[in-house]
Parts: structure tokens; sequence; C-alpha cells
């Protein structure tokens, strides 16, 4: 481990954490990738020595919370309900501390629009872009943004409901597909060129990802099923360059609020520039997943991830996000 990352290691006593809730699946879009996540971070904390159960997130949920003791949550939901500032509101009001991004934070990160006008109006780079509500917003997008493009709901995750189109009735069809996922649909000008992901834990920035796949773009399929999608770590850019988009990735999570951990998706074109796409508060902690690829990079195995994160929670009853 290299000395820039040796504090995020938790010096706690496991037993120093209490009785800690693992809140997983849920009823977002995301629910199959938030049970293996939970499932991952469950089984590293119980052998770890944390005195952590789980509980997943459906109608008795409010009755768990109230019967159980619980004297942390560690929240790896995905989605609605999870990384939206919902269950983040719920925790506070019941006075229970939890990982990762407080409620406001939360809810703009999830949100891709607001989270697109808040970087606009700091000059952090983020794609042109429109929101789609009928046939004329697709006609105008076309016109003013031109082609290729990409649509996306504006409050889901897992590349859930994306598509990238070519042509007018191409994006028409791919906003009318968003649309049964969100009321709100957002397009975007296409960036040509590598994609990189870039984690955050407790306020330090660990080595970023380049992402390569033969899919058209980085899809649900390519982060959780396939086999052929690349990551490399060292990244491929010059330290220069490196340096710059870490530099860009804090600036930009700090504009959000975000606490804790999370993980921000990046486009480079072909003149160099970097994108900033979005940036998840709960990401995702599979065996595919890209936040713990980063951690090892750092030198911090998948267990002293978990144990890292759930410490930023601890004595955290101040305002967050």
């Amino acid at each position: 481990m290299t000395a820039a990352y040796a504090n995020l290691v938790s010096t706690l006593d496991p037993k120093a954490f209490g009785r800690v809730a693992v809140l997983f699946g849920g009823k977002s879009a995301e629910r199959e990738v938030s049970l293996k996540s939970g499932n991952a971070v469950l089984q590293a904390l119980q052998s770890a020595g944390v005195d952590a159960f789980g509980i997943d997130v459906g109608d008795d949920f409010l009755q768990r919370l109230l019967s159980e003791k619980i004297d942390r949550a560690f929240i790896i939901l995905h989605g609605r309900g999870g990384e939206d500032g919902s269950m983040q509101g719920l925790l506070e009001c019941l006075g229970i501390p939890y990982t990762g991004s407080g409620i406001l934070a939360s809810a703009l990160a999830m949100d891709k629009l607001r989270t697109k006008q808040v970087w606009h109006s700091l000059g952090i780079p983020t794609p042109r872009h429109a929101v789609l509500a009928c046939e004329a917003d697709c006609i105008s997008a076309a016109t003013e943004l031109g082609f290729p493009l990409i649509v996306k709901p504006a409050h889901e995750g897992s590349s859930i409901g994306m598509a990238k189109v070519n042509s007018l009735p191409e994006l028409t069809a791919a906003w009318k597909d968003a649309s049964s996922y969100d009321a709100q649909v957002l397009v975007e000008q296409w960036i040509s060129g590598p994609e990189f992901t870039i984690a955050t834990l407790r306020d330090q920035v660990l080595p970023p990802i380049a992402l390569g796949t033969p899919h058209t773009f980085y899809d649900y399929d390519a982060k959780y099923v396939a086999n052929d999608t690349q990551y490399r770590i060292p990244c491929g850019l010059d330290a220069t360059k490196e340096k710059q988009l870490m530099d860009l990735t804090a600036k930009a999570c700090e504009a959000l609020g975000i606490a804790g951990w999370g993980r921000a998706d990046v486009m480079q074109d072909a003149e160099g520039q970097f994108w900033f796409l979005e940036v998840n508060t709960a990401p995702g902690m599979t065996d595919h997943s890209l936040v713990p690829m980063a951690a090892r990079a750092a030198g911090l195995d998948f267990q002293q991830l978990v144990l890292s994160i759930l410490a930023a929670s601890v004595g955290s009853q101040e305002p967050r996000g």
C-alpha cells in the first residue's frame, strides 16, 4: 500500500461499530445487483468480526428498523429508495448513523439533470444535453445537438434504460423506452473516446480505471454479466492527465457534497478533454464492480474497503451533504 492511501485502513476494533444493519435489495430496477452487493458486504463485515446482519428492504422495512437494535447502517441499496436521499432521511429521523452521502448529496447525484446543472454552473465539463418530454422535444434535441446521442432515464443507474441513437426515429423510440423507467428522460451528446471511472473513499480519490468493452457503450450487460469487459489500472493516461482527471473528480464530487465514498463516470474526447457524466453514491460491490478494483490498486482488500466505508459513519451525527 502506498503512503498516500495508508490512512484509509480502519484501525477501529470491529466491535466498536456495534450492531450494523446492511441494507440491500429494495424495490428499484437495480434490485438484483443490490442483492449481490449486499451479500458480499455482509459476508466481509461478518468475517472481520463486525456484528452485522442483513435487511432486504421490503414492505416490512420500517417495522424491522424499529424492532431491531441498530447502531448504524451500511447502505448498499442501488437506485431509487436507497440512493436518492429518502433512506438517508429516514435514518436521520431515527438517529441511526449510516454510510455514504447525506440527504441532499444523495438526491442531487441521483438526478442526472440537476447534477449536470450544478456542474455546468461551476465550469466542470459535462456533455451538452436536453430534456425529452414529448416527440417535439426529440425533434428539437436532434436539431440542436446532432447525432449520435445517448438517451438515459434521469433517475436510474446501472445503465438501465439507456440507448445510443443515430437518427430521429431511433431517438423517439429510445425516449419512449426510457420513459417506461422514468418520467424525466435526458439526452446527451455522444462523446467518442475512452471511458474512465474514478472512485472516492473518505475524501481521497482512488486510482482511475479505464474501461473497454466491445458493446456500444458500458451497458448493464458489460457491467454485470459479460466476461469480455476490459479494466486497466494503471489507466494509461500520462501522469499530468491522470492528475488532472483526479483533481477534476475531487472538484466534481465536492460540488455535489459527496461523502464517505462514491464513483464518478467520465469520458475523454479525441482532443483529450474530460467530460463528467454522473456520480454514484452507493456503487456496486459485486465481483464485477469497480470500487473494489480501485481499492485493490490503492492497496486495500475488499474487507478493508468495507470497514473503511463503515468507519466513515462512526460518530457522524452532524448534518451530511
